[in-house]
């Protein structure tokens, strides 16, 4: 049992360094998980049904991770109409990792960050949203509600996640969203949101 787990897990794990972020470098991603399940005990069937729809999941979240790999590439070189295609690629794999495991909370960050790269921001929140309540101390989902936030102009909504990530001693993911707030900040300098904050701050 012991091998046959290395074996459906090795490619998953052989290509999480290649999908190591989402977002290009300025924002960490979680790398496919290996399985949480033990190996399923073959007396029971419900058992390994649920080890085999986990491993179904995981292979579709690689997927998800990889369509956006080539689409970051894409948006870098411009080619913008590839990219989209990529990321609706990437949603369709993802939204099929949380079909089959519904607590995968990696794939529904996965969901709400290529729901977001399409403009797709209700379903985005929505998802970041269910990552959270599986996993409220997940920071990679909370930094990237964060940037969705500032994206739609909720400022106040980012600085409150950048304050759980603080909480959390989410170094890292604080400090990007602090830097996509600082960014955000200088564009709009005569802000009442940017002046309350620094009063309180």
């Amino acid at each position: 049992m012991r091998l046959r787990w290395m074996l459906t897990t090795l490619p998953l794990l052989a290509a999480a360094p290649a999908l190591a972020s989402m977002t290009g470098g300025s924002s960490p991603a979680p790398p496919p998980p290996p399985p949480q399940n033990p190996a399923p005990d073959m007396s029971n069937k419900d058992m390994s049904l649920d080890a085999s729809s986990r491993q179904q999941a995981e292979r579709a979240y690689a997927e998800a991770y990889e369509q956006i790999t080539k689409a970051k590439a894409d948006v870098e070189a411009g080619k913008d109409k590839n990219a989209q295609k990529k990321f609706k690629k990437a949603l369709e794999s993802a939204q099929e990792a949380v079909h089959l495991d519904a607590k995968y909370y990696e794939a529904w960050n996965a969901v709400g960050y290529a729901s977001r790269k399409l403009g797709k921001y209700d379903d985005a929140l929505k998802a970041y949203g269910t990552c959270l309540d599986i996993k409220p101390d997940y920071a990679p989902a909370r930094e990237y509600l964060g940037e969705a936030y500032i994206e739609l102009g909720q400022i106040d909504k980012a600085r409150d996640q950048l304050v759980m990530l603080d909480h959390q001693s989410a170094a890292e993911e604080s400090k990007l969203l602090k830097a996509k707030l600082d960014v955000w900040q200088a564009a709009h300098p005569d802000s009442s949101s940017t002046k309350a904050a620094s009063s309180g701050q």
